[in-house]
């Protein structure tokens, strides 16, 4: 089981690649191998090529006891009353709590189909905004009205209430000033996609922002069984290669542009970019000994992270093993009685 000094979030497998009811299934494994490991939610995403993120969600909801979907959520889809509605009807139908991953941009042929030629930085404006009358709906019993560059609402109610211990968790990117500016106005915790620990030293966390980080974890007794298992499952491919360099072409995301800068990894360190560098993956991943894995998120959590935000894992024994690498990390690093 994860320590409860920290959030630790899964990832549901995205449903490209699987047909509807093989995709339904693996949806419901991972949702219960995470719980089962436990995870506090897991991490649903949103974009063009998905299916609807709110009705994976569900499935999540009705398949487990006490998961926490993290709802990708992008201003584009959906108005802000109805992600407040959303929230206010899982907890009124199931007593359950979400979280919600914000999303400020995407691919840009994703934006440009939709119409949405906002640049970055004002993308982070519009997020505030939109979060800024979800937070208003969900927690203030009168009607709200709110009057900005983005959104104009009037004598907006919703129904039902929410109960406050049911209100949403709220995550941000927070790899780019704008995202930390952001995540400070309304008071979200700012994930990162880190880069090695080390390149961290001397750095301090920005004022008033929660932060954490988004990683895999292949972590086992033996350092080479880890790193046998790690080239097996993600081995050089050269048409990902080319996939993941095309992306990077129509992505204006910060943290894109900072990992693909980045080297190859797998230098004798845990932290490792393969997966990411051949588009089987979007974040990097930390291979290695319960203890060389440990140290690596020690130091992340000696930054402050208190969020971790896992990959999909292949089996469940993947969740276990992370979790003992994290009760190792905490254990070096913070007392019992920190939380965050």
């Amino acid at each position: 089981m994860f320590d409860p000094r920290i959030e630790v979030f899964s990832t549901c497998p995205p449903s490209s690649g699987f047909d509807t009811r093989s995709y339904l299934n693996e949806v419901v494994r991972v949702a219960r191998w995470s719980e089962g490991a436990g995870c506090k939610g897991i991490l649903v995403y949103s974009d063009n090529s998905l299916v609807d993120a709110w009705l994976v969600a569900q499935v999540i909801i009705t398949n487990t006891r006490s998961l926490c979907p993290l709802v990708a959520v992008q201003p584009v889809y959906m108005h802000p009353y109805t992600v407040a509605r959303m929230a206010s009807t899982f907890g009124s139908l199931y007593g359950r709590r979400i979280y919600l991953n914000l999303v400020a941009g995407g691919f840009k042929n994703d934006l440009v189909a939709l119409g949405d030629a906002t640049p970055h930085d004002r993308r982070y404006d519009r997020l505030v905004e939109y979060t800024t009358i979800i937070r208003r709906l969900l927690s203030e019993t009168g009607a709200v009205d709110f009057a900005g560059d983005f959104y104009r609402v009037d004598k907006l109610r919703l129904s039902p209430p929410l109960p406050s211990d049911l209100f949403p968790g709220l995550f941000i990117s927070g790899s780019s000033e704008a995202g930390i500016a952001a995540a400070r106005a309304i008071g979200a915790t700012a994930i990162e996609y880190p880069k090695p620990a080390g390149e961290y030293a001397g750095a301090t966390a920005p004022d008033g922002v929660t932060h954490g980080i988004r990683v895999g974890i292949i972590a086992r007794a033996g350092e080479q069984d880890a790193w046998d298992l790690a080239r097996a499952r993600f081995p050089e491919d050269r048409r990902g290669q080319i996939a993941h360099q095309l992306a990077m072409k129509v992505s204006d995301s910060v943290w894109h542009g900072q990992l693909s800068r980045l080297g190859a990894g797998d230098q004798g360190g845990p932290y490792w970019l393969v997966p990411f560098q051949n588009y089987k993956t979007m974040c990097p991943y930390l291979v290695g000994s319960y203890e060389r894995v440990a140290t690596e998120l020690g130091r992340y959590a000696g930054l402050g992270h208190r969020a971790f935000i896992l990959d999909v894992p292949r089996e469940p024994d993947d969740l276990h093993h992370a979790a003992h690498a994290f009760h190792r990390a905490l254990d070096q690093c913070l007392s019992p009685s920190q939380t965050g």
